[in-house]
């Protein structure tokens, strides 16, 4: 069996984790800074990181890694903020 078939379901994971905060934040089901919705985001943006990377397409890739990048420092804002 091809271990390469796991590059599309891990794509198609990663998706629906954004679409999901996306989804949840525009019908006010969570905040736009909460934990969660940011969880969410990392995790999809690096599961679709995955899969771009493995089928070449590089511009996606570097939008999935800097939205990646751009969750992790809200949460690093928000836990600095917090303790303040």
């Amino acid at each position: 069996m091809n271990n390469y078939i796991w590059f599309d379901p891990i794509g198609w994971v990663g998706a629906v984790a954004l679409l999901v905060a996306y989804a949840m934040v525009s019908h006010k089901k969570l905040e736009g800074d909460s934990a969660i919705y940011q969880l969410l985001n990392i995790s999809g943006s690096l599961l679709l990181a995955a899969n771009t990377i493995f089928y070449g397409s590089y511009p996606s890739t570097f939008v999935n890694l800097i939205w990646a990048g751009i969750a992790v420092l809200a949460i690093a804002t928000r836990k600095r903020t917090a303790s303040q």
